[in-house]
């Protein structure tokens, strides 16, 4: 990424939590047409009424004007724990934008915004928020909360993210999963935002660290970010080109269609696996185009969080 696609980014992303706002408000807007037709910013601070509780923090002004019960929630209340794991390697930089917009990002960016639209959803429940990054380095880690001090934080290390690019930076995803499990010791709901090209391709050991995430009953959602046109269909011209590898610098010349078949077989084959032994250990796997919107990112989180109680 040259230094004008860095300033792009950083223009793009110049208040990351106004643009968070104006997707979830995006995505809410048209939560009619989906299975989560109850949920509302207009209930930010309160939950649903479920019989047997105590009717003391009962909303009767609520309840006059929409006919459903609900209690006030307090600020000091954490109905959910959230952790997000962001991959931050260079591969996570591609494909190199240089005019980005929210119809096109590349993973690193797709990835900062799908964490900072699922902040706006926990914040408007006065839920607890962590994030942890990796690369070939542990690089950040900050524990569950849910204060504004603490959100802003969090908005302020994911823009920093985005505007310092990761320049062949390796990926050692199951190294740093098993760090960040053992960081883990209240039951959580863990998001997971990754290519999955590791710069160590162990696959045993892989899926070692998936399944150490579950340790104390977290729950686990992987979303598996790529670029489906080229990273899935591998669809190139072909003529003459340099594949780099932008972890490590190395590079192939070749023509796209010699390779094509062979390619898709592969990375057919890698997912098949991921999605097979995510379920084996009953973690939910999304694929996720980062072409198209964060409507599968934010629907995965209002049923998982559903599920989470």
């Amino acid at each position: 990424m040259d230094v004008r696609s860095a300033l792009s980014q950083a223009s793009l992303f110049k208040n990351l939590e106004l643009l968070a706002h104006q997707i979830v408000e995006g995505f809410i807007s048209g939560i009619h047409k989906s299975p989560f037709h109850g949920f509302s910013a207009e209930f930010a601070e309160h939950k649903i009424y479920n019989p047997g509780e105590s009717t003391k923090h009962m909303d009767w002004k609520l309840f006059a004007k929409t006919d459903k019960l609900f209690t006030k929630r307090y600020e000091d209340e954490t109905n959910l724990r959230c952790h997000m794991i962001l991959d931050n390697s260079s591969s996570m930089y591609y494909p190199e934008v240089t005019q980005p917009t929210l119809n096109k990002l590349n993973k690193i960016s797709f990835g900062v915004l799908a964490i900072a639209a699922l902040m706006q959803l926990l914040k408007k429940q006065r839920d607890a928020v962590g994030l942890s990054i990796y690369s070939d380095t542990y690089t950040f880690h900050a524990a569950e909360k849910n204060s504004e001090r603490h959100f802003q934080m969090l908005y302020s290390k994911l823009n920093s993210v985005v505007r310092e690019p990761s320049k062949n930076k390796g990926t050692k995803t199951y190294t740093y999963l098993h760090q960040i499990a053992e960081k883990m010791h209240r039951r959580s709901l863990l998001f997971v935002f990754t290519d999955m090209f590791q710069t160590d391709t162990d696959l045993e050991n892989l899926f070692e660290a998936l399944k150490h995430l579950k340790y104390n009953k977290h729950s686990v959602v992987l979303f598996h970010l790529l670029d489906a046109k080229h990273e899935i269909d591998f669809d190139f011209e072909n003529t003459p080109k340099r594949f780099f590898d932008v972890e490590s610098d190395k590079h192939i010349d070749l023509y796209a269609d010699s390779v094509k078949a062979d390619y898709r077989s592969a990375i057919e084959s890698y997912s098949n696996e991921l999605k097979l032994r995510c379920a084996q250990y009953k973690i939910r796997y999304n694929q996720v185009d980062i072409n198209a919107d964060f409507s599968q990112v934010l629907n995965t989180f209002m049923i998982e969080r559903q599920k989470f109680g």
